[in-house]
């Protein structure tokens, strides 16, 4: 049966000689895997659509096993994106991430629609740390271990100034500031950050400008949770950390 979805290479593996198995995240299905015969050849119709990050539609035949590409039409190559190899390695972050914290046809329109609008504007020259600061506050709801942002962890207390717990998964109060010997101290903005990242729709996003400090603390407080909770261990973050020593 022909089948028709509108979807984001995630990631493709070689399968034989010419062939390679490509991973596409879309709309109406979720993350599927597919077979595209041929592709590895410099003539394949289906070379160029099966590139990482890839934005377009695709024909694909359900079988009984792994399905095959039949066609894929080009929506967004992300040109830019893919000519700066910064963009390019927060683009493999993006999509690195989605596809370890996805399982396969778990239908996620939302999801889709993040991670288009990320690709989006990492091609648009919008700061690449802000969208990765985004796309992380985000995305621990995906991972299931979104932090207490709404409120102090411990006492429920929604006045005044907090600081982050690891420990306690969220902002502490002043009064409950103690129980962690370990606290993240954070200005105030970056706790109306973190909370505006999380909620916001992505797609009103408009020109976002901060302080470096602003834009470490937030490094600070979402790498050492996902560091304690997430179990991840991506590839594309560790050639982040490499490119960022590189600028020093």
């Amino acid at each position: 049966m022909l089948d028709k979805a509108e979807g984001i290479v995630l990631r493709t593996i070689s399968y034989g000689e010419s062939n390679v198995i490509v991973t596409l995240f879309t709309r109406e299905a979720g993350k599927l895997a597919v077979m595209a015969k041929g592709a590895k050849k410099p003539k394949s119709r289906l070379a160029s659509i099966t590139q990482p990050f890839m934005y377009g539609m695709f024909l694909y035949y359900k079988g009984s096993g792994m399905s095959t590409l039949s066609q894929g039409d080009p929506v967004n190559s992300f040109k830019l994106l893919r000519a700066d190899i910064n963009k390019t390695a927060y683009a493999s972050y993006f999509v690195e991430m989605v596809d370890k914290l996805t399982e396969e046809k778990e239908r996620n329109p939302y999801l889709f629609e993040l991670l288009l609008q990320l690709l989006q504007y990492l091609n648009e020259e919008m700061d690449e740390e802000v969208l990765m600061r985004i796309f992380e506050t985000k995305m621990t709801a995906v991972a299931g271990i979104k932090p207490e942002l709404d409120h102090c962890a411990s006492c429920q207390n929604k006045e005044g100034e907090f600081s982050f717990s690891v420990k306690e998964a969220g902002f502490l109060c002043r009064q409950c500031a103690h129980i962690d010997e370990k606290i993240i101290p954070i200005s105030q903005q970056t706790v109306r950050l973190l909370r505006l990242f999380f909620y916001m729709d992505i797609a009103r996003l408009g020109t976002v400008s901060l302080k470096q400090e602003t834009k470490d603390q937030l490094k600070t407080v979402l790498e050492t949770y996902y560091d304690e909770y997430s179990g991840l261990h991506l590839k594309s973050k560790r050639f982040l950390s490499q490119l960022e020593k590189w600028k020093l």
